[in-house]
């Protein structure tokens, strides 16, 4: 006869309920153990006893497998940071290698630290550095000519400046020489009408009108013979007689 179903709830009696958990969890550490080794799996247990015992049965161990179960359970996002992180860190390694390598290849061009180099790596740093020194002087041959150039054509514009001026002062010399030809004709015939004027004032010197004479003192008069009338002299000699001044 079989045995009856048992009914899942709660056991009241405390005794029971204790002689209970022990069977069962007892044979859960046994299943555990056996579906590990039966299928090469790998398991974790954790029973806590409703007094807060522990009891646990890890195959692999116990911490290993947490790990495991915590990077199962991150979710995409942080999985997604994490591999973001990741491949910045690996970026950061690659630019720093390189940096240390272009420090190494600069120190090396500067003819320091070349003792570890063996033959084949000196050769090829003087490769490099005729090769850079071609480079360089090509280049200072090529600023060169355009300086030269540049200087020819700057040449070249103040030339043709300097004509311009010297074209243009011919010109102003030119005016400047008129003008002073009709300065002098000018003042040449002024002096001849200045010459003619005086000549013609000073031509009848005795064809002078006589200005007014101021007499001062008393006028004597002569009589005329024949003449009852007094005849005054001042105005035949204009002789002041009788005053001293």
């Amino acid at each position: 006869m079989g045995r009856g179903r048992v009914e899942l709830k709660r056991i009241e009696n405390k005794i029971n309920r204790q002689v209970t958990f022990s069977k069962r969890r007892n044979g859960l550490l046994k299943k555990a153990y056996e579906l590990s080794v039966l299928c090469d799996a790998e398991v974790a247990l954790i029973v806590f006893s409703s007094r807060g015992k522990l009891y646990e049965f890890g195959s692999s161990g116990m911490t290993k497998t947490l790990e495991r179960y915590q990077r199962c359970c991150v979710t995409p996002q942080d999985n997604s940071l994490e591999r973001e992180t990741q491949s910045w860190y690996q970026e950061v390694t690659k630019l720093k290698a390189k940096y240390e390598a272009l420090q190494r290849t600069q120190r090396h061009l500067l003819g320091e630290e070349l003792g570890p180099l063996n033959v084949k790596e000196l050769q090829n740093l003087e490769k490099q550095l005729e090769g850079a020194l071609a480079v360089a002087r090509q280049r200072k041959t090529q600023i060169m000519i355009e300086q030269m150039e540049d200087l020819r054509k700057k040449e070249r514009e103040l030339g043709d400046l300097n004509k311009q001026l010297k074209i243009k002062l011919e010109a102003e010399g030119q005016n400047l020489k008129t003008i002073q030809g009709l300065w002098s004709s000018g003042a040449a015939a002024a002096v001849e009408n200045i010459s003619f004027t005086l000549h013609s004032s000073h031509s009848h010197p005795m064809d002078c009108d006589h200005e007014p004479v101021l007499q001062i003192g008393y006028n004597h008069f002569v009589q005329a013979e024949g003449s009852s009338a007094p005849k005054s002299m001042a105005g035949e000699t204009n002789f002041i007689d009788g005053w001293v001044i």
